[in-house]
């Protein structure tokens, strides 16, 4: 007997960013606030990060309030109804509550609900890894819009004694709504991951040592110099990658905009990058800090506010960080 045969959806041709949105923690921090705890001053960390303020949000505040936030202003942003959105990705590392997602509880709070959702782990590569899903899952069928929130409060998960990271970091939220195109709006997407180095960004415990009273609360450390040198030097390689899949070179684009992880790190990859003076480039991290999954989104959505110009411009987008994960694509700006 002859089996049916399976039906396998498929979707349209290309996606685009249609909307984004962000929200920010509302306390500013200057590092004067900060720089008793670790023993500097604020010229060190001006010097170091480029990192003025950053903002963090209140006790009251959870990562999932930011993405709700966000992830609301996108879909206004889009045009389209929250009833059409199938899909929410949030890319986080401080969902302090493993389960259930931050993805499920955002997507009934905006109206999407029964939209699949679920979040996704690569640290500040999450945004970019996140849009890679979600325009291969429209185009695949497999969804029609999807909402991609990059979401932290990384002020849970700091010691204000620590001069590795926590000093640059920062709580917000970015989002953008991905949908049907018909012109290519997001290119291939240059991604990986170097696990044998893991060890040079993440939490310096587990829950169960915290649980078995082995160790504090978990928090962010970073090997500073090691981190530095792979983020200059080989993801230099990987933005270059991105602009060759996407057929395009750096003449040729609107705005770079790199994981807001130190002001050092953007300066250099211009550099190497070789990008004319006409491409704005991205530095949120002067005044909001490093926010991880958010950076890229944050960024994004603040470099359109201030330069509406840059709309329907291509951006090349990277993000780099603990895993050591990173994914870097073009995409034409909303």
């Amino acid at each position: 007997m002859t089996r049916p045969q399976l039906r396998q959806s498929t979707g349209p041709q290309f996606t685009r960013i249609l909307g984004m949105g962000a929200a920010r923690g509302e306390l500013v921090v200057p590092n004067s606030e900060i720089i008793e705890p670790i023993n500097s001053s604020d010229e060190w960390i001006q010097q170091r990060t480029g990192v003025i303020t950053r903002h963090r949000a209140s006790a009251d505040v959870l990562a999932i309030d930011l993405a709700t936030e966000a992830a609301m202003e996108a879909v206004a942003n889009a045009g389209i109804e929250p009833g059409q959105v199938d899909l929410v990705i949030i890319a986080t590392i401080s969902n302090v509550q493993q389960t259930p997602s931050m993805a499920t509880v955002v997507a009934d709070r905006i109206g999407a609900n029964p939209a699949a959702a679920y979040d996704a782990n690569a640290a500040c590569a999450g945004y970019a890894y996140a849009v890679a899903q979600a325009d291969a899952l429209i185009r695949a069928g497999a969804a029609h819009y999807a909402v991609v929130v990059g979401a932290e409060k990384l002020s849970d998960v700091i010691d204000p004694t620590d001069r590795s990271i926590s000093f640059l970091l920062g709580d917000g939220a970015g989002a953008a709504v991905i949908g049907p195109s018909d012109y290519p709006g997001i290119a291939a997407t240059v991604w990986g991951s170097d696990g044998a180095n893991a060890d040079k960004v993440g939490m310096n415990a587990t829950l169960i040592e915290y649980r078995d009273g082995k160790a504090p609360w978990p928090t962010l450390r970073q090997e500073g110099p090691s981190v530095f040198r792979w983020a200059v030097w080989e993801m230099a390689k990987v933005a270059r990658e991105a602009l060759e899949v996407a057929g395009i070179t750096a003449d040729d684009l609107a705005a770079f905009i790199p994981h807001q992880a130190n002001m050092r790190i953007v300066d250099e990859f211009a550099k190497q990058l070789k990008l004319p003076e006409s491409v704005i480039i991205a530095r949120d991290i002067a005044t909001t800090g490093n926010t991880s999954a958010a950076s890229i989104p944050l960024a994004a959505h603040r470099l359109l506010q201030e330069n509406p110009q840059l709309s329907g411009g291509y951006a090349l987008q990277i993000g780099f960080g603990a895993g050591l994960a990173f994914g870097a694509q073009v995409v034409v700006l909303p």
